[in-house]
């Protein structure tokens, strides 16, 4: 049986697993794109009857779920199977009400996956962190999603630390 790390390089076959994936298919989430090389990602939450709150607008766990696995699947994908990478932390701050289909954009950028690949090179844990803003249809920032990961090299693929503390 194929594991995760067998499709994590293949870009539309990612993008057709998770929107087939229960979590996202029912709450309506949709990975609308996901480039070549993993560095960027576009996702909607569509509005409808059963993911609306009380007050009618998006719910908001529906929201924070539009943002949960995607960093950690776009690091997976960059970095292969040498890397275990991980959600570790996250937190939502919901500045307005979602009263139509919201959409976010995921964006690893060069810098940000030096700083990781050299953090990690010996074996270390490295913790990056994340915003991305979830908007409206209108491009209004509905809510601001923070996310903390754990990035560490596989056993096997690091080098000895030992080593190189002589």
């Amino acid at each position: 049986m194929k594991s995760w790390m067998d499709i994590a390089d293949k870009p539309n076959v990612v993008r057709h697993a998770l929107n087939l994936w229960p979590p996202f298919w029912g709450s309506g989430i949709k990975i609308l794109s996901i480039s070549d090389d993993f560095r960027q990602v576009k996702v909607k939450l569509k509005l409808r009857w059963w993911n609306k709150n009380a007050n009618r607008t998006q719910y908001g766990g529906s929201i924070f779920s539009l943002t949960d696995p995607v960093y950690a699947l776009m690091l997976m994908g960059i970095l292969g199977k040498q890397y275990y990478v991980w959600d570790k932390q996250a937190s939502i701050n919901f500045i307005k009400p979602g009263q139509s289909d919201l959409y976010a954009d995921f964006v690893i950028s060069q810098p940000l996956l030096d700083d990781i690949l050299q953090q990690t090179a010996s074996g270390e844990k490295c913790f990056p962190e994340f915003i991305v803003h979830v908007k409206d249809k209108d491009g209004n920032v509905v809510s601001e999603v923070q996310r903390q990961l754990y990035v560490r090299k596989k056993p096997q693929y690091r080098e000895c630390v030992q080593e190189q503390a002589a």
